[in-house]
């Protein structure tokens, strides 16, 4: 099973989390999670439609022109998949590049995400969003709150893909969406 991002599904238990028996729970499921949970779903299930979507390929071509210099697509344990990594006054830097602020949530979820997840293996790091469309950096930092939060969606997640496919619901982002025929197939948009 193969996950974008280059991050890696497998199913064997030698693989898994270890706070998920079931599944590894992957930086792109906490982001899919925080932005639609049939997204999550299809994603998880390994129907993957994005590869060449539009945005995607913006994003990626962003990452290499504007971040050539930094050692990038840092991937650990085939789990969570890092943009690039720096060290920044004795402190491991995880970087992670968007387009936009749209799913600001869903990229600091994801993000936070990977704080904890290297936080479970013993490794102190600080997060920093980069927009470089709109010229403007965010720090964040994993909270004692924000690890059960992370905790709760780790939760949530397991019960979503192991249960039925959940019925799409219709939001503003979802034309842009490369799921959107797959959801919407036969319907009008209604936009």
């Amino acid at each position: 099973m193969t996950d974008s991002n280059d991050e890696q599904n497998s199913k064997s238990s030698s693989d898994s989390h270890p706070l998920t028996p079931h599944m590894k729970i992957t930086g792109v499921r906490i982001n899919y999670y925080h932005i639609c949970h049939t997204k999550l779903w299809l994603f998880s299930h390994n129907i993957t439609l994005e590869h060449e979507h539009e945005n995607v390929n913006i994003g990626k071509q962003l990452h290499e022109e504007r971040y050539s210099k930094n050692k990038k697509d840092v991937t650990i344990d085939n789990t969570i998949s890092i943009d690039f990594v720096k060290q920044h006054n004795g402190f491991m830097e995880l970087h992670e590049i968007k387009k936009t602020k749209k799913m600001e949530d869903a990229h600091l979820r994801q993000m936070i995400y990977y704080l904890y997840y290297l936080k479970k293996r013993g490794v102190e790091a600080r997060g920093v969003m980069n927009y470089p469309l709109l010229n403007q950096t965010k720090e964040v930092e994993l909270t004692p709150d924000e690890e059960k939060n992370i905790e709760d969606d780790i939760n949530e997640i397991e019960k979503i893909v192991t249960g039925r496919m959940p019925h799409p619901k219709r939001m503003r982002i979802c034309p842009k969406c490369a799921y959107f025929e797959f959801c919407f197939c036969g319907e009008e948009d209604e936009e």
